[in-house]
């Protein structure tokens, strides 16, 4: 059916339940993050807005939290049930790494979730503060683990093939391949700045409609800071991480950039848009810069970058997807740059809680960190194909013997029970956004906190069914 084979749906299948997984951990990243700072200021200035903060954030997060867990089982079994022969080819690498993470990671977040999300009356304030930094630690340890896996399939190292299986031969070199550490910075930094500008859109959506107090400038205020650092820093993690894609996988880049042969001696260009035609080996439509490929990628004016005619046929990533996925990814990243510079530009003209043309920019932005993620991910999932393992497993050999029917009734189901559950799920985590921080005016006298006289936190307690009073349009639909 359409040209399609079992194969090409297990492909889709792990694609869609990777690309909604993907999505919670990067929040939860962030979030666990943001809510260290804020309770850690708190604790130092008792300024009673970063407690209010943490309050309605800790709900988000809870919910967050929940559904990336769920998620994140699902494409577990996948490695079993549709990629078994990879499974049994890579199993002793992947495997370790996988539990490495449930052990280390996942077992410091459940130990010390239950007190960070319910614990706020039960224990005192500097263990209260030590769990939710444990649960922010461990987000950070399971991005670790996760990507040194992915990493190693994209970069393997350290292992031997012994009758027909990877026996891994030195720990450290596994864990620590070429493209570890340029991945794991890429990723926890995108996460940082995907929940910058989800915490900055929500605040703008409040300021927009006239809900204007110092809870609420504080979060558009922490957003903005953080985009205006981290984006910039991201761009250069990207140029560091390209370089190295260019050492190691050198047909993705040729992918990514569109680039199908070199003339002569001559610097590579530049595509800035065009149509990859895979079938007619070239760039149709090509708008090119002279010259700024080899500045981009190589640093240099003389250097070339390899074509994707240098690679057989079957060796070269689909360039026509990860070629726009690639510039969706950048785009985005330069209009965040933007956004955080137009921020600082407001700030200093005491106009960044007012000026609407830019709250409208923020609002919009919100989901465009979890969007340049999926296209980040493509672009590197995708052009690293036609290998499971780089080099070594073609993703053809990698999957199950099923059927193109039981492929395509799973995949259905997937696609159904996805957009229910999870579909719910974000719809509830829209509602708290839109009921906003819950501010204690006029109560000086109940500072609250961990050990403090004060209505418990309840992280997982429904929104107001009724959503706001004067029924204004939802966030969600907004964004």
């Amino acid at each position: 059916m359409f040209g399609l084979e079992a194969l090409d749906l297990a492909r889709m299948q792990f694609a869609f339940t990777i690309s909604f997984h993907i999505l919670f951990p990067a929040i939860t990243i962030g979030l666990a993050s943001y809510l260290a700072v804020l309770e850690g200021l708190w604790l130092k200035t008792h300024n009673d807005t970063y407690r209010d903060l943490y309050h309605f954030w800790s709900k988000i997060f809870a919910v967050n939290f929940g559904m990336g867990v769920v998620s994140g089982l699902v494409m577990a079994y996948q490695f079993g049930t549709n990629w078994s022969r990879f499974s049994d080819f890579a199993g002793s690498v992947t495997g370790p790494l996988l539990t490495y993470e449930v052990l280390t990671a996942f077992f410091l977040e459940a130990g010390f979730l239950g007190v960070m999300l319910f614990g706020w009356n039960k224990v005192g304030r500097n263990l209260h503060f030590f769990a939710t930094v444990m649960v922010a630690i461990g987000t950070l340890i399971s991005t670790f683990w996760i990507l040194a896996s992915n990493s190693w399939m994209q970069t393997p190292q350290g292992y031997e093939i012994v009758n027909g299986q990877v026996i891994p031969v030195d720990w450290l070199a596994v864990i620590f391949n070429p493209s570890f550490p340029y991945r794991l910075m890429h990723m926890a930094t995108a996460a940082f700045v995907a929940t910058a500008f989800f915490v900055g859109s929500s605040a703008a959506w409040h300021l927009l409609r006239g809900k204007d107090n110092p809870a609420i400038r504080t979060m558009l205020s922490m957003a903005m800071w953080m985009a205006l650092i981290v984006a910039p820093i991201q761009a250069v993690i990207g140029d560091f991480h390209g370089l190295n894609t260019l050492e190691h996988q050198p047909a993705k880049i040729a992918a990514i950039e569109g680039h199908w042969e070199n003339v002569g001696d001559e610097p590579t260009p530049l595509i800035l848009f065009g149509w990859p035609d895979m079938k007619a080996e070239k760039t149709k439509f090509a708008v090119e810069i002279p010259y700024l490929g080899s500045l981009i990628l190589t640093h240099s004016l003389d250097k070339q970058v390899p074509a994707l005619k240098e690679f057989p046929p079957e060796d070269r990533p689909n360039s026509t997807i990860v070629f726009w996925s690639f510039r969706v990814m950048v785009g985005l990243g330069f209009l965040m740059i933007f956004t955080g510079l137009w921020s600082l530009w407001l700030r200093k003209r005491d106009k960044l809680y007012t000026s609407r043309p830019f709250l409208y920019l923020a609002l919009w932005m919100g989901p465009s960190g979890l969007i340049a993620i999926l296209a980040g991910w493509f672009t590197t999932e995708i052009g690293r194909q036609p290998w499971v393992v780089y080099g070594l497993m073609r993703t053809a050999d990698a999957s199950s013997n099923h059927s193109f029917m039981q492929m395509s009734i799973t995949l259905i189901m997937f696609v159904v029970v996805y957009f229910a559950l999870f579909g719910a799920g974000l719809g509830y985590m829209m509602r708290l956004v839109r009921k906003g921080p819950k501010i204690d005016e006029g109560k000086e006298t109940n500072e609250g906190g961990p050990g403090r006289k004060r209505t418990p936190a309840r992280p997982m307690s429904a929104a107001d069914d009724n959503g706001d009073s004067d029924h204004s349009p939802s966030l969600t639909k907004e964004i």
